[in-house]
């Protein structure tokens, strides 16, 4: 599986189902469908993605939409924001403040977690290798994936007022608190 395969499919599965348990779901049956080195390829694009997200100006984007967001929370965070497509994905990587623009933000700021993503690789793989570990057959492949964020720019006060509104103004005038 190549990268837009990997992208359509998360993609497909927001068309398919709206609430995040369905889409989780519907990605595990789609990916049992595969071989496993194709549901292996797929785990390496989510994480590769995922690290593209995984920086402290992301971090304090989500701090700010999210009241606050834990380790937990800003992991779950990322996969959230490659569930919401390639689009706005690359939209908000590239700008956190661009989070303004989505209409989560202005209505239901309250569930900006996919947790379930993290999981649908591994459920689909054991099923179809009949038990398998996918962390393990990665790990033969020579790929480390982590298991919370380990942002590599420049930290800072994500608490900071007028730090927030300095690199987020856009989304300092949508949240009551900053």
């Amino acid at each position: 599986m190549d990268l837009d395969g990997f992208w359509a499919l998360i993609e497909r599965s927001g068309r398919k189902e709206s609430h995040p348990e369905d889409r989780a779901e519907w990605l595990i049956t789609q990916l049992a469908k595969l071989q496993p080195g194709e549901i292996e390829d797929f785990e390496v694009h989510f994480h590769r993605e995922r690290a593209r997200a995984d920086t402290w100006q992301l971090w304090g984007a989500a701090a700010l939409v999210c009241d606050g967001a834990s380790d937990d929370a800003f992991w779950y965070f990322q996969a959230w924001l490659i569930g919401q497509g390639r689009e706005v994905f690359e939209r908000v990587v590239a700008d956190p403040d661009a989070l303004a623009e989505l209409p989560a933000v202005r209505s239901d700021p309250d569930d900006f977690d996919w947790e379930d993503l993290d999981y649908v690789a591994c459920e689909a793989y054991e099923e179809v290798t009949g038990g398998a570990d996918l962390d393990d057959a990665l790990e033969a492949r020579g790929v480390r994936l982590l298991s919370s964020p380990d942002p590599q720019d420049e930290p800072f006060d994500l608490d900071d007022p007028a730090e927030q509104l300095r690199r987020y103004p856009r989304l300092t005038a949508l949240v009551p608190s900053a």
